[in-house]
């Protein structure tokens, strides 16, 4: 099955949250849920709808913190394996593209 967003959706995947090193190597805790976790995060674009003329799948896009939705776990049942977890982002609230993965997603921990 291939999932298509409609209009200008944007799904994306790999949030990075979860603790975070500095370039310096100061280790931050993992403070998203909290006034101090507030903050955009990265993610991959990895399908856009018809619509969508601001990113294309692949590229790295910044958005606006909490302006994306829960995780939808993707599973590959022929190989029973689980692929990747799908978000879907509010188009309005991106706030950057990247062709490159972002160096700051370098010092974090990246999830699935």
């Amino acid at each position: 099955m291939q999932i298509r967003p409609l209009r200008s959706r944007v799904l994306v995947s790999s949030c990075e949250i979860g603790a975070r090193t500095t370039e310096s190597g100061i280790h931050l805790l993992d403070d998203d849920g909290k006034e101090e976790g507030i903050r955009p995060r990265w993610f991959i674009v990895r399908a856009i709808g018809p619509e969508q003329e601001d990113v294309i799948p692949g590229q790295y896009i910044l958005v606006s913190h909490g302006r994306w939705t829960w995780a939808a776990s993707v599973h590959d049942k022929a190989n029973d394996e689980f692929v990747e977890d799908i978000r879907m982002v509010d188009e309005k609230d991106i706030l950057a593209v990247s062709d490159e993965r972002p160096k700051e997603l370098d010092n974090y921990e990246v999830t699935h």
